[in-house]
């Protein structure tokens, strides 16, 4: 736990939240401030700041948890779709650094845009970026 997150502190309970789904290490509860009605928020129990600072086993526990409350979510407002997402740093858009996936109900025609596009110089420019990128992993 870190002292100063305030997901860490409505996992302790000194803040309060209204909670959707609980297990020993994932807790999901509503947004206080949502994208539409229902957006939800998994996240793991214990203090990880980002995806990257997740350990791997807690993966399965996160996707049961998304899995559960995204299909209630969207049973509850009679959403057509979800859109789940995470953002990592500060850059992108992350407010709260303790890891964790919004995820958020959609009707068609709702007006929600996510992002917009953009695109390549060209085909070269693409696949040089590719081979950077494979060459981190």
């Amino acid at each position: 736990m870190s002292g100063n997150c305030v997901f860490c502190q409505i996992v302790a309970g000194k803040i309060p939240c209204a909670k959707l789904y609980e297990t020993e290490t994932v807790l999901a509860f509503l947004d206080i401030a949502p994208v539409r009605k229902g957006h939800a928020l998994v996240l793991p129990k214990a203090h990880h700041p980002t995806l990257w600072d997740l350990p791997a086993g807690l993966g399965e526990d996160l996707l049961a948890a998304m899995q559960a409350v995204g299909r209630a979510v969207m049973a509850a407002t009679g959403a057509e779709g979800l859109n789940v997402g995470m953002n990592n740093h500060a850059a992108a858009g992350q407010l709260v650094p303790h890891a964790h996936f919004h995820l958020i109900p959609r009707h068609g025609g709702d007006g929600l845009s996510l992002w917009a596009q953009s695109a390549y110089a060209g085909q070269e420019e693409m696949t040089g970026l590719a081979q950077a990128i494979r060459a981190k992993i």
